[in-house]
């Protein structure tokens, strides 16, 4: 039996139906038996990163779930829109609570990818390198061979799921491959 490989998806988005939490629902449906793809769904919940409250016994509930989801991941696929030319709030705020304790992190070396989406051709670009930047500072090991972007979203998926979209399954599958291979320490299936 193949050993199971556990990927954290933060989808930057909040709204139920949107592009990048339907594009995190496709890489969960695509990926082989033994591994999960676990989107976490209360990154709304927790509340802007305070240092204050970042010491024993005052971190919020909500913080501790989180850092207790990266922690048991072997891997990270974060899912990015761009908003006003930039990472979401809710996104760049998970960060922020994953990357402490400084140089201790539940992400620390964990490999990750960025998957960046947009209805403008430029495919969320800006948001896409703000992320894997702080996602990298933040401890994570940011492998860009994995990383995926899709523009003009509007469009491309105004009729359907993602999933039904074949040459997106097959790049989120090997976006998703690419994170499992690095974290196992092999090379990447094709």
């Amino acid at each position: 039996m193949a050993e199971r490989t556990r990927i954290l998806a933060l989808v930057g988005s909040l709204r139920a139906a949107s592009v990048t939490r339907r594009l995190a629902e496709t890489a969960a449906d695509v990926v082989s038996s033994d591994i999960d793809v676990v989107i976490y769904d209360k990154l709304g919940e927790v509340p802007f990163y305070n240092e204050d409250h970042d010491v024993a016994d005052a971190v919020p509930a909500a913080a501790v779930e989180l850092r207790a989801a990266a922690e048991a991941a072997d891997g990270l696929l974060l899912l990015t829109p761009e908003y006003n030319g930039s990472t979401p709030a809710v996104l760049k705020n998970a960060i922020d609570w994953l990357s402490r304790p400084y140089g201790a992190s539940a992400i620390k070396g964990k490999p990750a990818a960025v998957v960046s989406a947009s209805i403008s051709p430029n495919a969320a670009k800006w948001a896409h390198a703000d992320t894997a930047k702080a996602i990298g500072i933040a401890g994570a090991t940011v492998i860009e061979e994995a990383s995926l972007h899709f523009g003009a979203t509007s469009a491309r998926f105004a009729s359907a799921h993602p999933r039904a979209d074949a040459e997106a399954s097959a790049q989120l599958a090997a976006s998703v491959r690419h994170i499992v291979a690095t974290a196992r320490g092999g090379l990447v299936a094709t």
